[in-house]
């Protein structure tokens, strides 16, 4: 899992796709961290992206690094996950959330495991 990470790390920025009724809905997304060799990515509650992860769990995140023809798809589906220790290291992962979210007990964080399938690098 860390060459994902990695690269989506390095992008700085990716496209979390998931399902609006019969449309793919993408928006972009900054904030991943990896532990034991699983992505964790975060929202709030108060978007569409967290209501169509809970109706339909599958997803694909995209990612381009800048100035070259290389990037990633991952599909897989996310699982939310309210364990206070992994939110607290994604906070420290990503301090950039702190403008969001006053703590991990902020009822607005949300953190969801995704449990990825497939992987493609294209070069």
């Amino acid at each position: 899992m860390s060459k994902v990470y990695e690269f989506l790390k390095e992008c700085g920025y990716f496209y979390v796709l998931t399902f609006n009724e019969d449309f793919p809905a993408g928006r972009p997304f900054g904030a991943v961290m990896e532990y034991n060799n699983k992505l964790y990515i975060s929202t709030n509650n108060e978007n569409q992206a967290h209501k169509q992860l809970r109706k339909n769990s599958n997803i694909q995140i995209l990612s381009k690094k800048d100035g070259t023809r290389e990037w990633l798809r991952v599909t897989g589906n996310a699982v939310e996950c309210d364990d206070l220790k992994l939110k607290q290291m994604m906070l420290d992962e990503c301090p950039v959330l702190l403008n969001h979210f006053s703590s991990v007990h902020d009822e607005r964080y949300l953190l969801f495991e995704v449990n990825v399938l497939k992987v493609d690098f294209h070069k």
